[in-house]
């Protein structure tokens, strides 16, 4: 009898789950309500430095279990375009 467990394969996050991450994440960074945070804004104007851009990539990466470009939050300057491109991104490799 076979007692290995099954693993079944990790669940794609959804477009607005990746959104609820960051903008909680941004939140947390900002010590602000996740209300606050406006999904069409450019991280810039929120005051994200590189380090907190990289950490952030770096975060989001571990969460989905998927290598990330560093850069992404500059080629995708907004939580909406970059949860766009994330939820394209996924579900291509799934």
């Amino acid at each position: 009898m076979n007692t290995t467990p099954t693993i079944a394969p990790k669940q794609i996050p959804t477009a607005a789950e990746i959104q609820v991450w960051i903008v909680s994440y941004l939140a947390d960074l900002l010590e602000v309500d996740s209300e606050e945070i406006e999904v069409t804004i450019p991280f810039d104007r929120y005051g994200l430095d590189s380090s907190a851009a990289v950490g952030l990539t770096g975060d989001l990466e571990d969460w989905l279990g998927c290598e990330l470009d560093p850069t992404l939050l500059y080629d995708y300057p907004t939580v909406e375009a970059l949860v766009q491109h994330l939820n394209s991104e996924l579900k291509a490799k799934s």
